[in-house]
């Protein structure tokens, strides 16, 4: 039997013929495709580059690589400011919600938790106006003649909230004044809340406006729910009370 012949060296860094493309047709290759990384950065990540570059010619593809981990770094520390600001900003809600939550429990009857809610809760809450409003008692007791409260015709809830919706937020304002009032043309962004019915209240909204883009869809509705959960509260109170 003849000996099987054996493959010849590579040469200068060549493949022998048969086992594919060598060094030298990887190099030519990416000499005439010289956009053949773009679009395979991962591809160029897991290169190993070399540690120094000579020539004033070269692409230095370490700090390429550098820069593309630098700006990763960026990245990552924008995102964590972001979480910071954002945790510094419900921090900040929440106390300003509490604040609210005392102003409404201090209130002595109806009339001056109306006047609270549309004097004091602007300012305990960074907003530019806050309204109190209810539909026709239907068989519930007429509420009691308060100046700040509005007041809605039938339906007008569950037109805005549907059934079972319990806050709205809007980044841009369509009001014609049917729930901010002479303030409507003011408001640019709202939050609104639904005030349940009970055996002696009838549905209503508390709204929250802002001239500024305070009020975003997609925002954490919690601490709203909780004031008006606070503000039923408070009316049921304040109704309960003896002449």
């Amino acid at each position: 039997m003849s000996e099987q012949a054996k493959p010849s060296r590579a040469k200068d860094g060549q493949a022998p013929t048969g086992d594919g493309p060598g060094a030298g047709d990887v190099a030519r290759y990416l000499q005439g495709n010289p956009d053949f990384f773009l679009g395979r950065e991962a591809l160029l990540e897991a290169m190993t580059p070399p540690k120094r570059w000579t020539g004033d010619a070269v692409v230095d593809m370490q700090k390429y690589v550098l820069d593309r981990l630098r700006g990763e770094l960026d990245a990552l520390r924008r995102d964590a400011l972001e979480v910071i600001e954002t945790s510094r900003g419900n921090m900040s809600s929440q106390a300003r919600v509490h604040a609210a939550v005392l102003a409404l429990i201090e209130a002595p009857d109806f009339d001056g938790l109306a006047h609270v809610i549309a004097d004091d809760l602007p300012l305990l809450l960074d907003v530019d106006v806050a309204t109190l409003g209810f539909e026709p008692a239907g068989k519930a007791a007429p509420m009691p003649p308060a100046a700040p409260l509005r007041e809605f015709k039938p339906g007008t809830v569950e037109a805005l909230f549907g059934l079972d919706r319990q806050v709205i937020l809007l980044g841009e304002v369509g009001d014609d004044g049917t729930i901010f009032g002479a303030a409507a043309g003011l408001v640019r962004s709202a939050a609104l809340a639904r005030l349940r019915s009970g055996p002696t209240t009838p549905t209503g909204i508390l709204a929250l406006g802002s001239r500024d883009k305070t009020f975003q869809p997609g925002q954490g509705t919690e601490l709203v729910v909780f004031l008006a959960r606070v503000v039923e509260t408070c009316i049921l109170r304040c109704l309960e009370k003896p002449d």
